[in-house]
């Protein structure tokens, strides 16, 4: 099965670095999920959570803004918490 790289980067660290199956993320007109194979894409982001499966259940990561490009599998997300 495929999966998504999933990167999110704030100006101070990497908040994130894994592989998951999906993602969903706080976009400015509604919340949408990304999954494999999924067109690309760039987009800004508002407040909310980005949400993602992970081995150990559901892991969340609230923002107050950023953007996200999706490319290839890749889902690169640069954010203010």
């Amino acid at each position: 099965m495929e999966d998504l790289s999933l990167i999110i980067l704030s100006p101070e660290e990497t908040l994130v670095d894994t592989r998951t199956g999906s993602v969903t993320l706080p976009g400015g007109l509604a919340p949408f999920t990304v999954l494999p194979g999924h067109a690309p894409i760039i987009s800004s982001l508002t407040e909310g959570n980005i949400a993602y499966p992970s081995g150990d259940g559901e892991k969340k990561v609230h923002i107050s803004s950023g953007f996200v490009e999706v490319i290839e599998n890749k889902v690169i997300v640069s954010v203010e918490p």
